[in-house]
């Protein structure tokens, strides 16, 4: 019996202690799930629990000010209203209300102007797990009378979930004005191109958030604390743009895109001492208040906002020669008296390469070839350099790489290396052939020159302000990124200005002149690459200035893609939108001018050929010369013309006065003046000419580049050789 009880003891004791064991591995095991509840899964099981008891509402920052270097607007953001979704409230109400998603949909379309089915898609989406979501934005950037008709829209139906928040609305108050540069945002308020999505981070601010503690029907609970974040507000971005600048930019740009039937027109004007673009332009441009037309598909949208400025290239054509008299200067391979000989074409690694002047210049000297744009001398300055040492200097200059703008998309040109450039292709580049570069970089560059001989990084951006409490300004950042770096002797800089306004004032750039500025400039044309070849009948014609050429304070570039190829070089097209813009410029920062008012007019007014009126009617010779812009004065008072002063041919300048003779019998009444139709298509060259009962014959093919008599009096009927080519300046 003893032994007995003694082992149920022992039994007993064992399953207590089994039971004990179970007992704590289960303890062991709830405590090991607590603490991963706790400890690891706590944070996310927290958000959770607040999400479910509590609504959070975002509210928007207000976007920073984009503004002038003087303080205009440029873009701001004005206060409007948002809908968003507390989709689970909706359909709980709408059940309970017994309404419809599809009923309501119709209504909530007409006030938001959307369409019915657009709404309704919102209202039903589901996931891709295919459950419905729980949240959804229905519209944003409504004005105060629509949030105020969605507000009354859910109190007469009884409607939880449709939630009217603060929003932002960004908006440019000139529509295109400066549009490739400031950029737009999306639906969101967030930056997509420009100003507004390089410095998208200063500008897009803090939004603030709401958040109060509600019950299982969602809604706010009476006597509980909200949490309230403040937004912060967005900073502002002060440019580099004078608003008046970009103006005159602006007004050029369009109306040369009109005289000059082109595809596009680019405009940069800077300050060459610090980089400080003050203008910049392209058209065609867009209005970023409405950025995205219907009308053509997503490329074709980016290609209308993209800052062709910047992120496109092209070949520059003679407006490059500037660099390789700037190498050849500093390398002590040219002087000023240096003497070449231009007879049309010249013979590189056994390819004849022609000047654009195919019967030659003849003798001249380094500042002719400057003047003259002369191909063959640029190619013998090539020559003297070598492909190494003008290398080196395109590189120092900065073509080949991304001058550092502050602003997205920015191309950085093809340079061929050193080790594969062919003495054929030291040849053409020495004249702007076979590279190519962006606006920006070359009017980069081309300050360098304007400044003494300094690269410095060309920027968009002065400032980023902010203000405190008292609307008292704080500058958080000025532009500092200058990267200065000297590349050329200041002496040689300087020289070259010299031999560049000589080029304005009697060369290829004169209709850029204006009478005591000093402007220095060249111009250049190059044909068109498309596809990896020269496409005939399209080319880029520019034009590169910088003023006063003793201490330039501006520099501007002109670039005219694909203007009408009857009258394409830049030496024509290029500088008299130059001249524009400098005058407009030099009138508003009172830039003095050494020549007399009356000099300056003279300057600005356009050249006229004196048309033939002998043997017309007084009213008809009249009305032709009102049509030509010029005064007529009668010496006699009779009723047909029999001779004039001056003569039909002479170039005058717009408002002269022609005096007429009538009833008179003059013996060289057949004498006319040969006007200069350099430039010119066949066609122009053939009314012009023959409208003065002169004889034209043509050699070549392409446009006007010689003529046999010029500023000579000379018989009617007399025949002038005009010599065409193809070859760009």
């Amino acid at each position: 019996m003893a032994r007995g009880e003694y082992r149920d003891k022992v039994l007993v004791k064992r399953r207590m202690l089994i039971v004990f064991f179970i007992l704590f591995i289960l303890f062991f095991l709830l405590v090991t799930r607590l603490s991963y509840v706790m400890i690891v899964k706590g944070v996310d099981y927290k958000e959770k629990a607040i999400l479910q008891w509590t609504s959070d509402v975002r509210i928007a920052a207000k976007r920073g000010r984009i503004l002038d270097r003087n303080g205009e607007e440029l873009a701001i953001s004005a206060n409007v209203f948002r809908v968003d979704l507390d989709l689970n409230s909706l359909r709980e109400t709408t059940t309970k209300n017994k309404l419809t998603m599809e009923g309501i949909a119709p209504e909530l379309a007409q006030i938001l102007g959307m369409e019915s089915k657009d709404v309704l898609t919102i209202l039903t989406k589901r996931s891709s797990k295919g459950k419905l979501i729980g949240s959804a934005i229905l519209k944003r950037r409504i004005e105060k009378a629509t949030s105020d008709k969605i507000t009354d829209f859910s109190k007469k139906n009884n409607l939880r979930g449709i939630v009217v928040t603060g929003d932002t609305k960004r908006y440019y108050p000139n529509d295109n004005f400066l549009a490739s540069v400031l950029g737009h945002t999306n639906s969101d308020g967030n930056g997509l191109t420009g100003v507004e999505l390089y410095y998208n981070k200063f500008l897009s601010g803090i939004p603030g958030m709401k958040i109060s503690e509600t019950d299982r029907k969602s809604e706010a609970l009476p006597y509980t604390i909200s949490d309230y974040t403040k937004p912060i507000d967005g900073k502002d971005i002060v440019l580099t743009i004078d608003e008046m600048i970009q103006f005159f930019c602006e007004k050029a740009a369009a109306q040369a895109m009109i005289d000059n039937k082109a595809a596009a027109v680019s405009i940069v004007a800077m300050n060459p001492k610090n980089g400080e673009i003050l203008g910049m332009v392209n058209k065609p441009d867009y209005n970023p208040n409405d950025p995205w037309d219907l009308s053509k598909t997503y490329d074709e949208n980016q290609k209308v906002w993209r800052n062709r400025a910047v992120s496109d290239t092209f070949e520059p054509g003679s407006i490059f020669k500037v660099f390789t008299a700037t190498a050849a200067m500093e390398e002590g391979l040219v002087k000023e008296d240096d003497k070449f000989f231009c007879k049309g074409s010249t013979v590189v690694g056994g390819r004849t390469i022609k000047c654009w002047k195919t019967t030659g210049h003849g003798a001249e000297n380094f500042v002719d070839i400057l003047k003259n744009s002369c191909n063959v001398g640029f190619m013998e300055l090539g020559r003297r350099l070598g492909a190494e040492k003008l290398n080196k200097y395109i590189y120092l200059f900065g073509f080949g790489k991304e001058t550092g703008i502050d602003l997205n998309g920015e191309a950085s040109g093809i340079i061929r290396k050193t080790k594969d450039v062919t003495p054929v292709d030291v040849a053409t580049t020495s004249f702007g052939q076979s590279n190519t570069l962006s606006v920006v970089q070359y009017l980069t560059a081309f300050n360098a020159i304007a400044n003494g001989g300094k690269l410095i990084t060309p920027h968009v951006m002065k400032e980023i302000v902010d203000y405190d409490d008292t609307n008292t300004k704080k500058v958080l950042q000025a532009y500092s990124n200058y990267n200065e770096r000297r590349i050329v002797v200041e002496g040689v800089a300087k020289q070259l200005r010299g031999y560049l306004e000589q080029v304005v004032e009697s060369g290829g750039g004169k209709k850029a002149f204006i009478a005591g500025y000093h402007i220095a400039g060249k111009t250049g044309t190059a044909q068109k690459v498309i596809n990896g070849v020269y496409a005939p009948q399209k080319y880029v014609s520019s034009f590169a200035g910088m003023a006063p050429a003793n201490d330039p304070q501006i520099t501007i570039l002109i670039n005219i893609d694909e203007p009408d190829p009857s009258n394409y070089y830049g030496g024509q097209i290029a500088t008299v939108v130059g001249k524009q813009v400098f005058n407009d410029i030099f009138n508003y920062l009172s830039l003095k001018s050494d020549a007399t008012n009356e000099e300056i007019g003279k300057s600005l007014l356009k050249d006229v050929i004196v048309p033939e009126v002998r043997g017309l009617k007084k009213a008809d010779a009249e009305k032709l010369l009102k049509e030509n812009n010029l005064k007529m004065k009668l010496s006699t008072d009779g009723d047909v013309i029999t001779d004039m002063t001056p003569k039909p041919g002479y170039t005058v300048k717009e408002g002269t006065e022609v005096i007429l003779h009538t009833n008179t019998k003059i013996e060289d009444n057949n004498i006319v003046m040969v006007p200069n139709v350099i430039g010119s298509s066949p066609e122009a060259a053939t009314s012009l000419l023959s409208g003065l009962g002169l004889k034209v014959k043509f050699v070549g093919n392409g446009i006007a580049s010689e003529q046999s008599l010029e500023g000579t009096e000379v018989k009617k009927g007399t025949t002038i050789t005009v010599n065409l080519d193809i070859t760009a300046d």
